[in-house]
């Protein structure tokens, strides 16, 4: 074998392993990104990714920008129970409020 044949097999093994380190690099990309930001759809995103890209790329930057989206901020409201009752009770007897004493019709301005 010749200098350039040796060559150009090198050159082969090494394009063939650059091109699979890409492709894992963009499989790997929205992973990393929804893990550092701790995001809620961290297995879907997972999934999407890697379907995405071994069918054709043409959803994966979708999958992407998913990945760094904010998750929504949920504030857990805790209802007590007793309270609720009690603003209930103090409501008329016909179920109106306590600003009913506000209606135009019943000062007779309307």
């Amino acid at each position: 074998m010749a200098f350039i044949d040796i060559f150009s097999w090198f050159v082969l093994i090494v394009m063939v392993a650059s091109l699979g380190a890409i492709f894992v690099f963009l499989g790997l990309w929205p992973i990393m990104v929804a893990r550092k930001r701790n995001h809620p759809q961290l297995e879907a995103i997972k999934v999407g990714s890697w379907v995405t890209l071994i069918l054709g790329m043409a959803l994966w930057p979708v999958i992407l920008i998913w990945a760094y989206t904010q998750r929504p901020l949920v504030r857990v409201v805790e209802t007590d129970e007793e309270a609720l009752l009690q603003n209930l009770s103090n409501k008329g007897a016909d179920g109106e409020s306590q600003r009913s004493g506000n209606d135009p019709v019943k000062r007779g301005e309307a």
